[in-house]
């Protein structure tokens, strides 16, 4: 929409779940950031072309910076065989605007934010400081023939 400011985008995890959800924000022109601690991984989203997310190192405070200014932030955070660590404390979330929106990716494995909790399809939004939250678990299991054919 003409003079609407971008939306400022959050993404924790450079892995595949975080690529795409970068490259869909981009896609809609927004202000996305990418956090992660695999520097080799961060170098492979810059050199992506056309308007490349801006990297940076998951640490806590520029972390908590952002997610401050944030409209939309988006755990993706995997860690194969293992909990997903709490990335994202509850005085981060109330940080955000009200209304923002919060997407944990990593519901399946315990969440990456303090705030998070499971839902489902059915009822899949709650709101936890003033934030709107997504912790749909299992979310390929919407499309679960297309999700089959994709793996």
């Amino acid at each position: 929409m003409p003079g609407t400011p971008a939306a400022r985008v959050t993404i924790i995890g450079g892995g595949v779940s975080g690529t795409e959800a970068a490259k869909i924000a981009l896609g809609m022109r927004a202000i996305v950031r990418v956090f992660d601690t695999n520097p080799g991984r961060l170098r492979v989203l810059i050199g992506r072309p056309r308007r490349p997310p801006r990297p940076g190192h998951s640490e806590p405070r520029p972390l908590a910076a952002y997610i401050a200014e944030s409209d939309v932030v988006i755990g993706a955070v995997l860690v194969p065989g293992a909990k997903a660590p709490k990335l994202v404390s509850r005085e981060m979330i109330a940080s955000m605007r009200p209304g923002s929106v919060a997407v944990d990716i990593a519901i399946d494995q315990g969440g990456c934010f303090e705030t998070s909790r499971p839902t489902t399809h059915s009822d899949p939004t709650y709101v936890e400081e003033g934030v709107v939250h997504y912790c749909v678990a299992n979310i390929p299991g919407a499309v679960a023939r297309t999700s089959t054919m994709a793996l």
